[in-house]
């Protein structure tokens, strides 16, 4: 298969927030996605706060891997990979293995001693990926997130 792995461009974003909402749908939580195409072309293009690579097959955006940086106490800057997304068509065809060993060498050329991302204990198939890989599958962590009714309730006045 001809593909080029390339970083995303702002014309992209209308294909990448299909490839959100496509996992969101297998995800069964389509309710859940609140952004927009605007919003990631303002984080991503105009403010710089995500890097996104995507996986171009003929001129389709057919996966991507958006990233960004974070800071750990432990580590310093690490790169924090937020979602590696393949079209349900596109599985099994190395577009995932490509754009996740983008994202290595991303994290590898900008000097991290840490490249980071949560992934599902359903998710089987990626969790034998990962490991074959060399990486260390936190079982005793857990990921935690606060909506906006709970930061809400945490403002103090």
């Amino acid at each position: 298969m001809d593909y080029t792995i390339r970083e995303a461009e702002k014309k992209d974003m209308p294909q990448v927030l299909e490839l959100i909402k496509e996992l969101a749908a297998y995800e069964n939580a389509t309710d859940q996605v609140e952004i927009e195409i605007s919003d990631l072309e303002k984080e991503g293009f105009e403010e710089g706060n995500f890097k996104c690579f995507v996986a171009d097959v003929k001129g389709k955006i057919e996966g991507m891997a958006l990233v960004y940086f974070r800071f750990s106490t432990w580590k310093g800057r690490t790169v924090h990979l937020e979602d590696l997304i393949v079209r349900e068509s596109m599985r099994g065809t190395g577009l995932g293995g490509a754009l996740y060993q983008t994202v290595v060498k991303y994290g590898h050329d900008n000097g991290v001693r840490r490249v980071e991302w949560v992934v599902s204990e359903g998710n089987k198939n990626a969790i034998e990926f990962y490991e074959n890989t060399g990486a260390d599958i936190k079982k005793n962590w857990y990921t935690v997130h606060m909506d906006e009714t709970g930061i809400k309730k945490n403002i103090t006045k």
